[in-house]
């Protein structure tokens, strides 16, 4: 797959809209940030034609970096040495490529160290957010983008998207019963019990030996008095389901679901005020 990049500019919120009240410049980094993984995630989204002109698309994104100032500035340091967020508009990287060839002929996206092609690259970038907007011979287009998990975690840059996606527009899926107790579980948990179920299998592992899970939990519920779900930042913590291999085996899907549910059930309120209480203790 060739792909020849077109331009490649520094995006800055948008100035057609009307000021937002002022705020402090020095945002600083939360316990929550600091525990996320300090490294860029990656991510893929791909369309078949029609799309938006690319000049659309880049209308959009500046338009939505106006209501997202922190994916537009940088991490630095304040008065006293601790790390925070500048918000300095000092904008996102925007490649735009072109592929020359149509993405049915591309599709399916299989693991290759080619789709990294898709991605701006990561190495010696100061931006917290960067999109590529690969652009097809059919008018299809793939997004590419990377985005500093400490700015941000999965809730917060799913808000981002959607904001983007509103300034043009998008959309959106089955669940398992469990038919002794009538729980209905949700889409998120029916299939990763089904992905669990089925790597177990095909890992062929012993079965008296047991396997987990690590599975991202949003707090912004989840916590009292619940945080706003436009909060922007990192806010989640982990859930580790756990099963005995033989189990995961033989157990319906409505059992692993339970398993799962019950796991993220335990990262309630209280567990996310004993997070925020064990990174006091140890404040410096």
């Amino acid at each position: 797959m060739a792909i020849e990049i077109t331009n490649t500019t520094t995006l800055k919120p948008s100035s057609s809209l009307p000021p937002l009240p002022p705020m402090d410049t020095h945002i600083p980094i939360t316990i929550f940030d600091t525990a996320a993984f300090d490294l860029y995630v990656a991510t893929i989204y791909s369309f078949r034609p029609p799309m938006p002109s690319n000049q659309a698309m880049i209308e959009g994104v500046s338009k939505a970096l106006y209501y997202f100032p922190h994916l537009a500035g940088r991490v630095s340091l304040d008065g006293q040495c601790r790390p925070c967020i500048i918000l300095n508009d000092a904008g996102i990287r925007l490649v735009e490529a072109r592929v020359d060839m149509t993405i049915s002929e591309r599709l399916p996206f299989d693991p290759s160290p080619e789709l990294r092609q898709l991605h701006p690259s990561i190495h010696c970038t100061e931006e917290l957010l960067q999109i590529q907007l690969n652009r097809f011979s059919c008018g299809g287009l793939v997004i590419g983008l990377t985005a500093h998990h400490r700015i941000a975690d999965g809730q917060s840059m799913s808000s981002f998207f959607l904001a983007w996606a509103r300034l043009h527009k998008q959309d959106k899926k089955k669940q398992v019963t469990d038919n002794s107790s009538g729980h209905r579980y949700s889409t998120f948990e029916c299939l990763l019990a089904h992905l669990w179920k089925k790597v177990t299998i095909a890992r062929e592992l012993h079965l008296e030996d047991f396997t987990q899970l690590r599975v991202a939990v949003n707090g912004r519920l989840r916590m009292k008095p619940s945080v706003p779900m436009e909060f922007f930042g990192n806010l989640v913590l982990w859930a580790y389901p756990r099963l005995r291999v033989g189990d995961l085996v033989d157990g319906s899907h409505a059992f692993i679901a339970k398993a799962i549910h019950s796991a993220v059930a335990r990262i309630d309120n209280a567990y996310f005020h004993s997070f925020i209480d064990f990174g006091e203790l140890y404040r410096t």
